[in-house]
């Protein structure tokens, strides 16, 4: 069907649920784009205005399988009040689970891996052209489409073009795990690592700065493996193509996220004294504190090596913030080994970190190992994690408070219309007095108070006002 001239109409918009990673959201945002551009579908904000219902999961924790059924059974009423209405099931979950999602919920019309997306168009046309069938035909058997293949690249070469409505945006780089470490079902549900060219990359953010994009977020499961060729056939690395990116007119602050312990070249850490535009943030899972977990967790390094990466790069940015990872209560785990994760937190000082008990994930190895650590140790110890790394993000937010600090507006705040919103460095959100104008642009603001999740800051200095009022550029 050629959906330029005989584009199909649904009765409601579109409203997609994700679950997981900033991967997730990113592929959203294109599934987004892309029915709306194939069917004119628009975002809404509850399933009920729906004719298009997307969940896109995740399968990083425990019972991730069951939220999604969960999920899927309180959308079975919504169908029945609308037998055309259309269910699609997306991400990590969908490409572990596709045949036990069509079994257990026949009420789903398409189920897609991470690497499918773009073929959701085709796979909702055959899902109609099926309906459509059982309707003429009640003896032939009603299924879902299905489609959890990995076809890497052609992923992205059929994509829409990069559109932000904002002057943040994501950008993803590469996708998968080469890793295998024994906790994680990455590897089986988004394949193996591959990158973007690095042309393609480069197109993506040159159109977001286009149209006023003012921070790129670089993303992919190992972000600083990224290998992309290039056209004379060389590889650029990350380090490469953040000089690259840093280049583009208009960017003015990239971040990149998630990376792995093994992948931080000295190309990348000299990056930190060479590229202002790179944020003084740094993501760097390790999961645990003690070598022998680390062994247990096939993590392929040393806590003193992870140290070292820290350190070398505090010597370009001393102010530099730390975010990680932590699993609790590893298969093995002791009350030494735990010990030896709290050391690691109290000496480098974590910000804003992700900490979990370890729940096992189906079809890796670390599954097959007896869990030998009770519930109630891997409770208490989650518990004495979290109060370490919640008093340190306090203490920073603190220390944050009589200091000015480089903000990116990025809109109106949430909690005052008279306030705007933008993110420091560290990712800290300030909310402030000031004017729509002031949108997409960085400013300077001086932090008055701390609060749990945010900032509250006075605007001291709007050293780019000259340059917008040239341009007569206001976001929304």
């Amino acid at each position: 069907m050629d959906k330029t001239e005989d584009k199909r109409v649904f009765d409601g918009g579109l409203f997609i649920k994700t679950y997981g990673c900033q991967m997730n959201e990113y592929d959203s945002d294109k599934m987004a784009q892309l029915l709306e551009k194939t069917y004119g579908l628009k975002l809404v904000h509850s399933p009920e205005e729906a004719a298009v219902l997307i969940l896109n999961t995740c399968s990083v924790r425990e019972k991730a399988q069951e939220k999604v059924f969960d999920e899927l059974g309180r959308w079975k009423k919504w169908k029945a009040e609308k037998s055309n209405r259309i269910i699609g099931v997306g991400g990590c979950v969908a490409s572990q689970e596709g045949e036990e999602i069509r079994k257990r919920a026949p009420t789903v019309d398409v189920i897609f891996g991470p690497q499918t997306l773009h073929r959701l168009p085709a796979m909702i046309e055959e899902a109609l052209t099926l309906r459509q069938q059982h309707s003429e035909d009640k003896k032939m058997k009603k299924r879902a489409v299905i489609d959890i293949s990995f076809p890497e690249i052609e992923k992205f070469d059929n994509l829409p073009p990069a559109e932000s409505n904002g002057v943040s945006a994501f950008v993803s780089i590469m996708e998968g795990c080469s890793k295998y470490c024994t906790f994680c079902v990455v590897p089986y549900t988004r394949g193996e690592e591959f990158s973007r060219p690095f042309e393609d990359v480069m197109r993506e953010v040159e159109e977001l700065a286009a149209q006023g994009v003012r921070e790129i977020n670089l993303l992919g499961q190992n972000v600083n493996a990224y290998q992309g060729e290039m056209a004379d056939g060389e590889v650029a690395d990350l380090a490469v193509l953040l000089h690259a990116v840093a280049a583009v007119e208009g960017i003015d602050r990239i971040r990149y996220t998630t990376s792995h312990p093994m992948e931080m070249t000295q190309s990348i850490i000299d990056c930190y004294a060479e590229i202002p535009e790179l944020v003084s943030h740094l993501h760097l899972p390790i999961q645990s504190g003690s070598d022998r977990i680390l062994a247990l967790m096939k993590r392929n390094h040393m806590v003193i090596e992870y140290k070292s990466i820290i350190r070398k790069i505090r010597k370009h940015r001393p102010n530099l913030r730390l975010s990680g990872d932590f699993i609790v209560g590893f298969p093995g785990e002791t009350c030494d080994d735990f010990k030896e994760t709290l050391a690691l937190v109290e000496e480098l000082e974590y910000d804003r970190s992700f900490s979990f008990i370890y729940s096992p994930r189906p079809g890796t190895p670390a599954a097959s190992l007896p869990d030998d650590v009770d519930e109630h140790k891997k409770k208490r110890r989650l518990h004495m994690l979290q109060q370490v790394l919640n008093e340190q993000t306090q203490a920073i937010s603190q220390s944050l408070v009589g200091t000015t600090q480089k903000i990116l507006v990025e809109r109106l705040s949430r909690n005052d219309f008279e306030e705007v919103s933008g993110r420091t460095e560290c990712n800290r959100v300030v909310n402030f007095k000031g004017s729509p104008e002031l949108i997409g642009q960085f400013v300077e603001v001086e932090i008055t108070e701390a609060y749990t999740n945010s900032l509250k800051g006075k605007l001291v200095a709007t050293p780019e006002a000259d340059r917008f009022a040239e341009r007569q550029y206001y976001a929304v």
